[in-house]
């Protein structure tokens, strides 16, 4: 019998998570029965979504129960299998969860080939973040050659595949990012016009001004991933005509920095004066539109047009510390964990 370890809720945050609220358990693996696979997890992804369902209030994805095990996106080996079209050796991704090992339904699995892109690029640049990403430029800005696109968290899993995905399509992109370090990878690695460090901005106010100054002619399109400081600099730069795309507010979701907003009535201003579309969306609302986006972003990765910059951290134990930091912004590029070897 194979045993499995599990990173487990041990209880609901309040405000920022902390150690206290996972919990590591081991427990017998079981067999599968007709129509499930036993897997071997590889790699785990970590992503912002995850503190939303912690809490127990109303969201577009279920609350993950207390006791319950963490939810998440994985790669992984079939080590047994009672599924047709599955085999021992098989690699798969899939919501196996915060674990080492899984037994699930085979139907929830989609096969990767490894010669077609390191495995875990389906967690990433050809995964849910990237297809995210893609679903923002494409989809909901519609990002056109000689606009002005601002990403902020732009070094991050979807924010730097927003703004290359943008830069193919010929637009000025403005990252804002955390730190010189972020900033000079926007420009030098991943081809950003210019890049901000939030951290030198006092408060919204002189964001606003740092992006008047990239954005002369205001802001035509931009990629929410953090809240905070950064929207409240960007609403009084919006172009005429301007358009929003709401993925995430990761500054706010701990119930931190909401001091670090803008007045309502100029943003409703701001909305109304300049005809700015706002629209929020959930990448899996989206997910008949796949094979578009990889037929768009899969050759750009294959030729080394799209850069991606991963942040691994090795064991399964260690994922709770490494969820925290990167909802704080420790992370630099899309937060891994190696759970096991490769196959």
């Amino acid at each position: 019998m194979t045993n499995a370890r599990s990173i487990h809720l041990a209880s609901r945050p309040k405000g920022a998570p902390t150690a206290e609220n996972f919990r590591l358990e081991v427990h017998d693996l079981p067999d599968p029965s007709d129509g499930e696979v036993s897997l071997r997890v590889i790699w785990l992804s970590l992503d912002p979504y995850m503190r939303g369902r912690m809490d127990d209030g109303p969201s577009y994805a279920e609350p993950i129960k207390v006791d319950g095990v963490m939810g998440g996106q994985t790669v992984a080996e079939v080590i047994a299998s009672k599924a047709d079209g599955f085999a021992t050796g098989d690699i798969v991704t899939g919501m196996t969860g915060w674990t080492t090992h899984a037994t699930m339904p085979a139907d929830g699995l989609r096969k990767l080939n490894p010669d077609q892109a390191p495995v875990q690029t389906s967690l990433g640049v050809l995964g849910m973040p990237g297809m995210t990403a893609w679903t923002g430029i494409s989809e909901l800005i519609g990002a056109k050659e000689g606009e002005t696109i601002v990403i902020s968290a732009a070094t991050g899993a979807v924010g730097a595949v927003a703004g290359q995905i943008a830069k193919a399509r010929g637009c000025r992109v403005i990252g804002v990012a955390g730190g010189p370090e972020k900033c000079s990878f926007a420009t030098d690695t991943l081809g950003y016009d210019a890049c901000i460090d939030h951290y030198a901005m006092d408060d919204g106010k002189a964001m606003a001004k740092a992006l008047s100054e990239q954005a002369p002619n205001g802001i035509d399109g931009y990629f929410e991933n953090v809240g905070g400081k950064t929207t409240a600099g960007v609403i009084p730069n919006m172009a005429l005509n301007g358009r929003i795309a709401v993925c995430g507010m990761v500054a706010w979701y701990n119930g931190a920095n909401m001091d670090q907003t803008i007045p309502l009535p100029l943003v409703w201003r701001t909305i109304l004066t300049k005809r700015v579309t706002v629209r929020g969306f959930i990448v899996s609302d989206h997910w008949d539109r796949f094979d578009a986006f990889l037929s768009e972003v899969a050759p750009l990765v294959q030729s080394g047009k799209l850069t991606w910059r991963e942040d691994v951290t090795e064991g399964l134990e260690n994922a709770p510390e490494t969820f925290m930091g990167m909802l704080t912004g420790d992370n630099f590029g899309k937060t891994l964990i190696r759970v096991g070897d490769d196959a």
